[in-house]
């Protein structure tokens, strides 16, 4: 199989989308929240089938694994209710998505995160999303207030109540910011990017895993800029006496190959090991134009891990089974359908 480890519902029907604008309007307002729309399912499956589902089968990918828009979580906007609102409309959508297309999606949860609110309060939401709407992981948003890090680092004993609960339910985290407010960066240009090796840096400085030996994080994007400057993080384990990066990290720490040129997937495998590495696109998503030097959609990756060549089973592991094995609940759910 060929497992798309990174997708977020970015063509959700506009009348969710509608909902959102209203509902965080009418807080700013003080008014009562709106009620949510009905959405049926010809609306759901027309959402997807002209594009995820299109662009899946034209490039080869079996299953992706499905959450909602990353962006679109605006953590910053509202308050607690108002987040835990909209994650719950936006998990139950995806979940929708799921139960219609069970052969190509499945689904990941975002959380009700609110800034300056305690990580606990986000268990309810992963543990409905996990024995409930059988999802298989969720998205952890290490910087709730949009850009401006006001929360402890990942490594900080203010996230333990969450981890812990993940891996009671053995599933996974994809490390995801969402919007930003602040000016100084462009969402997913250099936010995405930055908290990506922000968040690589947080873990190589403290023992989390150490505490924590069945936690697994998925760093995406490629892990921003780490595997371009591996030998900095090395180095500057051995600076700050920590153990070898190897050891103390990339045990429990993975990342995808949404890197959208051939050079920069080249890098990615010659410098991370192949079982530390998930095939993802993140299509339909943050890059979605042709690259007129290649004629091909510049997040059409499989184009890119194709090319590398991989031997032996390092394939079957960046494609399947890495995904199988960081995701066992995906694993499960595959296996119950005799895959």
């Amino acid at each position: 199989m060929i497992i798309d480890c990174h997708g977020h519902y970015t063509t959700a029907p506009e009348a969710h989308t509608a909902w959102r604008e209203a509902q965080t309007t009418a807080y700013d307002a003080g008014d009562p929240p709106p009620l949510y729309p009905d959405i049926t399912d010809a609306e759901i499956r027309e959402s997807v089938e002209a594009s995820q589902l299109r662009l899946m089968a034209e490039r080869g990918i079996d299953l992706t694994i499905f959450s909602p828009r990353a962006s679109a979580m605006g953590h910053h906007r509202g308050d607690e209710a108002v987040s835990s609102a909209w994650t719950r409309a936006s998990n139950d959508l995806v979940a929708r998505v799921a139960g219609l297309f069970p052969q190509h999606f499945a689904g990941v949860g975002a959380l009700p995160q609110s800034p300056g609110v305690p990580i606990e309060r986000s268990v309810a939401e992963l543990r409905r999303c996990v024995e409930e709407l059988e999802f298989v992981g969720v998205n952890l948003n290490p910087d709730p207030s949009g850009g401006h890090w006001t929360a402890p680092p990942l490594t900080d004993r203010h996230w333990y109540p969450f981890y812990e609960a993940m891996v009671e339910l053995d599933v996974p985290a994809m490390v995801h910011v969402s919007a930003v407010t602040n000016p100084n960066f462009h969402a997913t240009g250099s936010h995405y990017l930055n908290a990506d090796t922000t968040a690589f840096m947080q873990l190589l400085e403290a023992d989390l895993f150490r505490d924590l030996p069945g936690l697994r994080l998925v760093i995406p994007h490629g892990g921003g800029a780490v595997p371009y400057h591996w030998g900095r993080f090395r180095g500057l384990a051995d600076m700050l006496g920590r153990p070898p990066v190897e050891d103390a990290v990339m045990g429990n720490v993975f990342f995808d190959t949404c890197v959208y040129h051939q050079p920069g997937i080249d890098l990615l495998f010659d410098v991370i090991e192949p079982d530390n590495i998930l095939f993802g696109s993140e299509m339909v998503g943050a890059v979605r134009g042709i690259d007129p030097r290649t004629g091909h959609h510049f997040d059409d990756t499989r184009r890119y891990v194709d090319a590398v060549k991989l031997e032996g089973d390092d394939r079957d592991k960046v494609y399947e089974g890495n995904a199988r094995r960081v995701y066992p609940r995906l694993d499960a759910l595959l296996r119950g359908q005799g895959r």
